[in-house]
């Protein structure tokens, strides 16, 4: 076999910029004397090599350019900027002429001089190579945008370096980093490096006088405020089972007053990556938020004041309490990939078109999904999220909804009407014109088979609600079983929630939460309220506008601890606790929830007996409607309570309110709202 020319002359290269890293070490007297000593051999080569080196730097600049794209009139100084290849490589992400100049600094002769030579080829009449010291340079206007990729670890005065930057940033301005590093001995969960690897690391680059101690990025933090870091582990080019540490990082100045929503929209979430709980599945269980906030919103009355704390699930709601108008809402997971999807979920409010949000979360399927999330979605995302998406972006080439605990059952029920041929029944059942021919299709087929509880219904029913399928499909915890076999068997409960569901909610029309689960998919006039266009909009403001969507991966407690709320949304929540669990969680809505405030809950049982702990924390409980009759368009739950946090105003007793507690209204959540409307007022 005989390799090509350029494969060999590549290789070569490679090895002798290798063993000038390795073998040279340092000369020369001062910081110009030493770089030019070292780059001056390997210059030629230089871009090549580090192209599989530096892989910090590609993602960092594009960073940036999602936060620059639609300005003009830009200023760039790329400190250390070497061979001027960070430019050719932000030509591929953002067009240069945006920029009105565009400066290369660099103290290493032998770099500047192939830097001049590539702006020749390449014909850039904006950028101009400047050899000088990072340390003292001084741009004609303030800059816009300052970089320094793998360059900050190698500048002895790196406090001068980045003073200089800062004095010479824009009010409006970011500088971007992505270098090597180690970190300090007590560190953020997602840097912290052992004593073996900080040792290791530190050493083996202080031989080529490059310094990858934490002080950098300290002092880039004490002048600057960060707004977005990712941390990651690269390959060095012919040293297999190598990964060095690098990170990319962009920050601002400190107390700016000028807001610039398309460069710094308010931050969500915690950027470490969070643990998931051994007994969660590698994702998320819900894809879409499994409580009706079309119910919600009648009883709990948001209003601007409000601070509400609410599980995250699928995190359809969570936005939809921003929509409504609540002051701030805290959603919070103790698992990390329903945080990471409703990140996603909120980003993408804020940075992209509606048809491409559209495309990810109401048909569940985007072609450009990679391209979308490496340029506008991954710079606003915490690392967690970061790196959930980068392993499940195929998730978008063939159905959101088809992935997840959820998506198991989806794809079953999909794969279901395939085997039988009843795909054509499905579509007739979701777009039934009129609730009444819904109502026919489903009892002359299905509702009639799940009545006569046949043989072969229930040998179907013990594999579908098994403990194991319920958890990891529908995500119902083994409290929650127990709470149904109480008081029924599963199989009648399953059959109550699907045959009044059915009868009472239109899925063409209302329904999307089961529209979803029998097509994959969302439809323009039946899905969450945030993919509603004119909704949209108004999100896209309110999210990136203020703080007004925190999201948060710890226990439910653990947050609800941490500030005063007027709305709290247990969703399911409570049945899932053990005893003790339920007499912390009581002891903290008695100490965390203003007067006059509310906590909402759904529950397996019709009469959980928690409420009771719940009353005796200082809350007036009502039960607002159980399974007796048709409860909400999930209607997957026996019943529904509010508790008021006494001290409030006085809840006085009227017809409304004792028809809201009695089973069988079909009008008793609008009947408790409205009574709940009229005390609060």
């Amino acid at each position: 076999m005989v390799w090509p020319v350029d494969v060999v002359q590549g290789i070569s290269q490679d090895v002798h910029c290798l063993a000038s890293i390795l073998l040279r070490g340092n000369g020369g007297k001062s910081h110009k004397e030493r770089l030019d000593f070292f780059y001056a051999p390997q210059a030629h080569a230089y871009d090549r090599f580090r192209a599989n080196f530096l892989h910090g730097r590609q993602p960092m600049l594009a960073a940036c350019a999602a936060r620059l794209r639609g300005s003009q009139g830009l200023v760039w100084v790329d400190m250390g900027g070497g061979t001027a290849e960070n430019v050719d490589m932000m030509s591929h992400t953002l067009d240069l002429s945006v920029f009105q100049k565009i400066y290369v600094v660099d103290i290493c002769s032998a770099l500047c001089e192939v830097a001049r030579q590539k702006v020749k080829n390449r014909g850039w009449k904006n950028v101009e190579i400047v050899e000088a010291d990072a340390c003292t340079f001084t741009p004609e206007d303030p800059a816009t945008l300052i970089t320094f990729s793998y360059s900050l670890t190698m500048i002895p005065d790196f406090m001068a370096a980045i003073d200089n930057a800062v004095q010479h940033l824009a009010e409006d301005g970011i500088v971007g980093v992505s270098d090597f590093f180690t970190s300090a001995k007590y560190d953020l969960p997602n840097r912290q490096h052992s004593y073996i690897q900080r040792w290791f690391w530190r050493g083996l680059f202080d031989v080529d006088g490059i310094d990858l101690g934490p002080e950098r990025r300290l002092y880039l933090e004490h002048q600057l405020e960060p707004v977005y870091e990712y941390n990651a582990l690269g390959k060095i080019p012919y040293l297999p089972f190598v990964q060095a540490p690098y990170y990319q990082w962009i920050g601002r100045r400190r107390g700016h007053t000028k807001k610039n929503l398309a460069r710094f929209p308010a931050r969500a979430s915690d950027e470490f990556e969070a643990k998931r709980p051994p007994a969660f599945p590698p994702t998320f269980l819900y894809s879409l938020s499994w409580e009706d906030p079309r119910e919600d919103d009648k009883v709990l009355n948001i209003n601007k004041d409000d601070t509400v704390l609410t599980l995250t699930s699928g995190g359809c709601n969570a936005l939809d309490l921003v929509y409504q108008g609540a002051r701030q809402v805290v959603a919070v997971d103790i698992n990390p990939a329903q945080s990471y999807l409703l990140e996603l979920k909120r980003i993408a409010v804020i940075r992209l078109p509606f048809e491409d949000v559209w495309s990810m979360f109401g048909d569940g399927v985007h072609p450009k999904f990679e391209k979308l999330f490496k340029e506008e979605l991954t710079p606003f995302l915490s690392q967690g999220a970061v790196n959930f998406w980068t392993r499940k972006s195929h998730y978008f080439r063939n159905g959101l909804y088809y992935h997840g605990g959820m998506g198991r059952l989806i794809r079953a029920v999909r794969a279901l009407a395939r085997i039988t041929r009843q795909q054509h029944w499905i579509d007739n059942l979701v777009n039934a014109p009129t609730l009444e021919m819904q109502k026919e299709l489903w009892f002359a087929t299905v509702g009639k088979w799940l009545l006569r509880a046949n043989i072969v219904t229930r040998i179907s029913a013990f594999f579908v609600t098994n403990p194991i399928v319920l958890w990891f499909c529908a995500g119902v915890c083994k409290g929650q079983l127990n709470l149904i076999r109480k008081e029924d068997s599963i199989y009648n409960y399953v059959v109550r929630c699907l045959n009044s569901t059915a009868e009472c909610s239109h899925l063409r029309d209302s329904n999307y939460f089961y529209r979803c689960c029998l097509t994959g998919k969302f439809s323009r006039n039946c899905c969450p309220r945030f993919l509603e266009e004119e909704v949209f909009k108004t999100l896209k403001v309110d999210l990136a506008s203020d703080e007004r969507l925190l999201i948060r991966t710890t226990a439910f407690v653990e947050e609800l601890r941490k500030r005063m709320y007027t709305k709290v949304i247990l969703m399911d929540h409570v049945d899932w606790l053990e005893q003790g669990d339920i007499d912390i969680l009581c002891a903290a809505l008695k100490d965390q929830v203003k007067p006059g405030g509310r906590v909402i809950w759904r529950s397996a049982s019709r009469s959980p007996k928690y409420a009771k702990c719940i009353e005796k924390a200082g809350f007036d409980v009502i039960r607002i409607t159980t399974s007796d009759q048709y409860m909400d368009r999930v209607n997957m739950y026996a019943s529904f309570y509010v508790g008021i946090r006494k001290g409030g105003p006085k809840i006085e007793e009227s017809e409304d309110m004792t028809e809201k507690v009695t089973p069988g209204s079909p009008n008793c959540v609008l009947n408790a709202s409205n009574a709940l409307e009229r005390s609060h007022q």
